[in-house]
């Protein structure tokens, strides 16, 4: 069985930073890849980035570019999100999601960013 546990939130002003840590029971080069999604209160869960070998740049939805960049340290089985210059929208429950024949949820670490 494979757990993600998430962790690092908390509440920041707008503007500010956060790091956010996920760490896996299993050895993650054994999956095929992980990603970060988020729900915002009364919304529906959404893809932020997704990272899948340590040779190809991760991806990330619009509205994060250029702001949150994903990482990863295979020898700790951690992969982080790194989220710069914080809005209020991206208010929300950060999880972390990895996968190989199956999906694998953690559950969540929350976010808050005040204006």
């Amino acid at each position: 069985q494979v757990h993600l546990v998430e962790s690092g939130g908390g509440l920041v002003q707008a503007g500010g930073s956060l790091t956010l840590s996920c760490v896996v029971s299993v050895n993650i080069t054994n999956l095929d890849g992980m990603a970060w999604h988020r729900q915002a209160p009364e919304k529906q869960r959404e893809l932020v980035g997704v990272i899948t070998s340590p040779t190809i740049t991760p991806d990330y939805v619009d509205s994060v570019k250029g702001r949150f960049s994903i990482s990863r340290d295979d020898k700790k089985n951690t992969i982080y999100l790194s989220m710069n210059n914080l809005k209020p929208e991206d208010t929300g429950i950060y999880y972390c999601q990895g996968w190989d024949k199956q999906i694998y949820w953690g559950k969540g670490t929350l976010v808050i960013v005040s204006s």
